[in-house]
């Protein structure tokens, strides 16, 4: 009786999280002006509803806030940690699969598959997370895009006005009324019979395409975030 009283008040407390989460992010975003680059590249892949998109941990919380209503799936940490992310991104509108590269992860990578091939769902994938090291790329994501076919599609962004956390991944945090620039990267495309080799490949292109989109962001506000 008492397991159950305290399961229904922690999954309260965690319905909270989400639901106040979600609020202060739409809230925070809601007052900055954003400015987009590189979308027209990748449009036509968008309205397919059939791509990756990659951000780095640092990157995620204007990402996020991009994506609602997108109805997509992402990999979340399994870690209580990753709870306060799974329950803001299931209020975003998408579902949260829980796992990472240390922790439960070919089962989460087969979730993802099947969700991606049954629904025609979009995934928001974030390769270096979510302990790092900070932007080195998991091969995960190229196991995804070659069993689906669907493109990577980088994401980055920054702002004119941050703070920068001592975090290992140096994740920022726009100012409100600040402005945004979020940058698109050129998709990456994960051929089919793809050998270990071209996998490596793929997964250097990655990781080279969202330090330089990230570091064009920063660039563009003069921020030199190291």
């Amino acid at each position: 009786m008492r397991l159950n009283q305290k399961n229904k008040i922690s999954e309260i407390k965690w319905n909270l999280v989400g639901i106040f989460g979600k609020l202060l992010i739409d809230l925070l975003c809601g007052t900055m002006k954003i400015e987009k680059e590189g979308f027209e590249k990748v449009k036509q892949i968008f309205f397919s509803r059939k791509f990756i998109l990659t951000v780095w941990h640092s990157r995620i919380l204007l990402v996020s806030y991009l994506c609602k209503g997108l109805n997509g799936t992402a990999m979340v940490s399994a870690s209580e940690d990753g709870e306060f992310a799974a329950r803001i991104i299931q209020r975003q509108g998408h579902e949260a699969v829980r796992g990472s590269t240390k922790k439960g992860g070919l089962q989460a990578l087969s979730i993802l598959l099947s969700n991606l091939k049954k629904k025609d769902k979009p995934c928001l994938i974030v390769p270096d997370g979510p302990q790092g090291p900070r932007h080195k790329a998991s091969p995960g994501v190229i196991i995804l895009a070659k069993k689906t076919g669907y493109p990577i599609v980088p994401i980055s962004y920054s702002a004119r006005k941050i703070k920068v956390f001592a975090s290992w991944d140096r994740f920022i945090l726009p100012y409100p009324f600040t402005k945004c620039r979020v940058v698109y990267g050129s998709p990456i495309y994960v051929p089919p019979d793809a050998d270990t080799d071209e996998g490596k490949r793929c997964l250097i292109r990655l990781e080279k395409e969202l330090c330089r989109i990230t570091f064009n962001a920063d660039r563009y506000f003069g921020h030199n975030i190291t």
